[in-house]
Parts: structure tokens; C-alpha cells; sequence
């Protein structure tokens, strides 16, 4: 994606937006009339049918998101938090859609981002040791700073700058970290004093319950069944409730609490920076930053473009609006409790069922709102069932890989160790910097000054100033 701009489109892809038969805009009145029904080539049913597809692709976050940031989330122990969790991913994820269907007028759904969270519960909490309501306190700080960044377009202008494969890079070492994880947790690798790592103990129930979850779950994707990384959370989940495994859900239904223990968090943490080393606080702020940059662009772009809202110049119109959209959704949802709020691409299972305005966004809202009454069903999920989709997650951010030059040692070193570091050194962090210094390194090596801007070289010596203050511990 080229330059943004707020711009109306013209829609010279008219042809592309749509096949779907037209219905009269005095047919639905006001609701066709302010989403535009009749501009989009779309009706009342087909953008109802797409809001419930893009929920059920995506509704897989309201049980791991949860998951994931209960192991750093919670107050005595691990899990104590789960429902304020779920509420929080739910209702974070509702504001943000809301905001992208009702001011952008765009089918694209949002919800805390995976690998974000697995950066802000492993490598942030758990690694640094940093407080968790200070770590929200960072994400807070990240979602104002995108506002302002977002204002004034600058977002568009740094994604320019960097290099195509370590955004890629970045997206794939995501993945296998998320899958490293997933394994790690269910049991099917384990620790190994000789190895470091090796197969676990498949005899284990969990574990082998895991395994079948995975073969499930790939059998769904393989079908290309809609919501199959949600059916193979539940299927896995039911094998282990049939099998006694795991306790069946004390109920499915029930009327959701005030998330007391997580609300406004974010605020108090503010006020207990000086427990924390700040360097690492705005390292941290600055991960958050990165990642969330490139994935909502990526995402916009990639779904864009098959919605037919890419202008001939290659430019989304009211781009602003649709990024405003992430930036306040990722300041709301720090105040509730969660991770950083992102576009998903799971948006585009929507459009493929023709959704091309905000109301099949203001759908998915809806129904992420309505979620929040089945959280004693999402709580009987127990926690290795939700291994098989984080597998199958990593598999598709895997796919960027394939769009890194290999052959150009520029690319394929820092792109490879990019990769490799992320699950090896359990930090989204570590696996970036690596990247960063190295890149502008090896292009120097070829001679290829003129193609290195000056914000890359920035960045290298950030992170480089980072290892070093690491190194002599300061």
C-alpha cells in the first residue's frame, strides 16, 4: 500500500467490490441509506451473513486471547482472572469494530492481536518481570501515541521506511513463537537437560488430547470449513470433556460482572513507573508500537485490496479513519485489561462472502458484545484445547516467508535469524533487534548505502544502544 489519504474513493474497481444483486436502499431505509447500500453493490442480508462469518473465524480470540494473558493476568494465581479476560477481550474487540464500521464505513474487524499478546504475557510480564498493570500501563501509553501518530499520518510514513522482509520476518518469527508456545504448553515438547528441548510425554492425557486437537483442527482448515480454528477449540475441548479429561462447564449461560479486579489498571500502573527500569518500559512501548505498525497496515492492505477499495493511485481512502480505529480500540482496551487491539485478517472471510461496508463490522461487534454472556462455557475450555489453533495460526503467519528474497543475503540473514531468535530466546523483542542491527550491516557489506534510509539506521543503533546497556548492566 502507497500513500494514505482520507480521500473518497472513486471506485474504479467498481466491477470488484461486488457481484452481489442490488437491494433498493428504501428497502432498509435508514440503515441502507447511512452505509450506503446501493454505492457498495451490497444488501441488508448479504452484509448481515458476513459480519457473522468474520465472527466465527476470528471468535477463537475470546478463548485464547484470555488464555494466554491469564498465565500473566491474575491476582493469586494463574486462571483467576479468565472471566474479566474474556469480557475484556470481548468488549475492547467491540469498541474498536464498532469505531471501524460507524466512522470508516469498512467491514474490517478488530481484536487484541495475536503475538502481541504473547509478547506482552511472556516476554514483557514474565521475562522482564515488569508488573502486569505496568505492562498495561505501556500499551495505554502505545494506543495514545498512535492516536497522535495516526493524526498526523506519520504511521504510513515509517511503514515506508522500513524493509519489506523484516516486516515479513517479523509476522513468520510471531508464528513459530506462538506455535513454541502452544507446544510448550500442552506438553508435546518439553524441557531436556541434554537437548535443551525434546518430545514430551505423549502418554500424558492432555497431551495426547492436544495431538488429536492439532489433527482435528488441520482437518477443518483443510475443508475450508468457516470458523474451523473455533470448531477445533470446541472439538478438542469436547474430546476432553467426553473423555474426562477435563470438567464439563459448570454452566453455558450467565449474566457477566463489572471486570473489577482490571478495570482502569492501566491508569494505576502509570503512577508505579518508578518501580520499573524505564528503558525496558519504553523498549517495550516500542515493540508494541512496531509490531502493531506493520500488522494493521499489512492486514488493511492485503483485505483492501480483495474488497476492491484500493484507487488506481494504490491509495485506501479514509485510511486515517480506518487506523483510527486500532489506536483507540488499543487505548480502550488497556483501561478494560487486555493487549494491544489490531485489525484482523480474518476480516477478509467477511468479504469473501460479499461485506464491503461497517455494517458487517457493526455485526461482528454485536456479536463479540453477546459473547461476553457464555463466559462460564469459554471457561470450561481447558487450556491445551486451544493448542491446536495456535498451531494452525502459526502456520498461516508462517506464509509470509515466502515472499523474502532468499537469494539476497540482505534479506535472508536478518529476515532468518529474525525468525529463529523469537522461540529461542522466548522474546519478540530480542528476535527484532537482532534484525534490525544486522540488515542495515550487510547491506553496508554489498555497498548498497543509497538503499538504506536513515530511519533504519536509527532503529539499528536503538536496539544495538539496548544489547549494550543490557551487556554492562546498567
Amino acid at each position: 500500500m502507497n500513500n494514505l489519504d482520507e480521500n473518497e474513493p472513486s471506485h474504479p474497481q467498481a466491477d470488484s467490490i461486488s457481484e452481489t444483486s442490488v437491494e433498493s436502499p428504501q428497502q432498509h431505509g435508514k440503515i441502507a441509506g447511512f452505509f450506503q447500500f446501493e454505492r457498495y453493490q451490497t444488501n441488508l442480508t448479504t452484509e448481515v451473513l458476513a459480519g457473522v462469518t468474520t465472527f466465527m473465524t476470528m471468535a477463537y480470540i475470546l478463548v485464547v486471547n484470555p488464555e494466554i494473558l491469564s498465565q500473566a493476568i491474575f491476582l493469586q494465581e494463574s486462571g483467576d482472572l479468565f472471566s474479566e479476560l474474556v469480557i475484556a477481550t470481548a468488549i475492547s474487540a467491540a469498541i474498536a469494530t464498532i469505531i471501524m464500521g460507524l466512522v470508516a464505513n469498512y467491514p474490517f474487524a478488530l481484536a487484541p492481536g495475536m503475538g502481541l499478546n504473547a509478547f506482552f504475557a511472556y516476554s514483557v510480564v514474565l521475562g522482564l518481570g515488569i508488573d502486569w498493570r505496568i505492562a498495561l500501563a505501556a500499551v495505554f501509553v502505545e494506543g495514545l501515541i498512535f492516536i497522535v501518530m495516526t493524526v498526523f499520518n506519520i504511521r504510513s510514513l515509517i511503514v515506508k521506511a522500513i524493509p519489506d522482509c523484516l516486516k515479513r520476518a517479523t509476522a513468520a518469527g510471531i508464528g513459530f513463537f506462538i506455535a513454541y508456545i502452544a507446544l510448550s504448553n500442552s506438553g508435546i515438547i518439553a524441557a531436556s537437560e541434554t537437548t535443551k528441548t525434546t518430545l514430551g510425554d505423549l502418554s500424558q492425557p492432555p497431551t495426547f488430547i492436544a495431538i488429536i486437537g492439532i489433527v482435528i483442527t488441520s482437518a477443518f482448515v483443510a475443508r475450508r470449513l468457516k470458523g474451523a480454528l473455533l470448531l477445533g477449540i470446541f472439538a478438542t475441548a469436547l474430546l476432553a470433556w467426553i473423555l474426562g479429561i477435563a470438567n464439563w462447564p459448570e454452566a453455558i449461560v450467565s449474566l457477566p460482572q463489572l471486570p473489577r479486579d482490571l478495570l482502569g489498571q492501566a491508569i494505576f500502573g502509570l503512577g508505579r513507573l518508578g518501580e520499573v527500569n524505564l528503558g525496558d518500559f519504553f523498549a517495550v512501548i516500542f515493540v508494541l508500537l512496531f509490531v502493531d505498525l506493520f500488522d494493521t497496515i499489512g492486514t488493511l492492505a492485503g483485505v483492501s485490496m480483495q474488497a476492491g477499495y484500493i484507487n488506481a493511485e494504490g491509495e485506501l481512502p479514509k485510511a486515517q479513519l480506518a487506523l483510527m480505529a486500532d489506536a483507540v480500540g488499543t487505548t480502550a482496551g488497556a483501561v478494560l485489561g487486555t493487549s494491544t487491539v489490531t485489525t484482523y485478517v480474518e476480516s477478509a472471510s467477511g468479504v469473501s462472502e460479499g461485506g464491503r461496508t461497517g455494517l458487517t463490522a457493526v455485526i461482528v461487534a454485536l456479536l463479540f458484545v453477546l459473547s461476553i454472556f457464555f463466559i462460564p462455557l469459554l471457561a470450561g475450555i481447558p487450556s491445551f484445547a486451544t493448542a491446536p489453533t495456535l498451531v494452525i495460526v502459526g502456520v498461516l503467519m508462517a506464509q509470509n516467508l515466502l515472499w523474502i528474497h532468499w537469494d539476497d543475503p540482505a534479506e535472508s540473514i536478518p529476515s532468518f535469524l529474525t525468525v529463529l531468535m523469537m522461540p529461542l530466546t522466548y522474546s519478540i523483542a530480542e528476535g527484532l533487534a537482532v534484525g534490525f542491527i544486522t540488515y542495515p550491516l550487510i547491506k553496508a557489506f554489498q555497498g548498497k548505502f543509497q538503499e538504506l534510509s536513515v530511519t533504519v539506521w536509527i532503529l539499528a543503533a536503538i536496539f544495538l544502544v539496548r544489547f549494550v546497556i543490557m551487556a554492562i548492566g546498567v
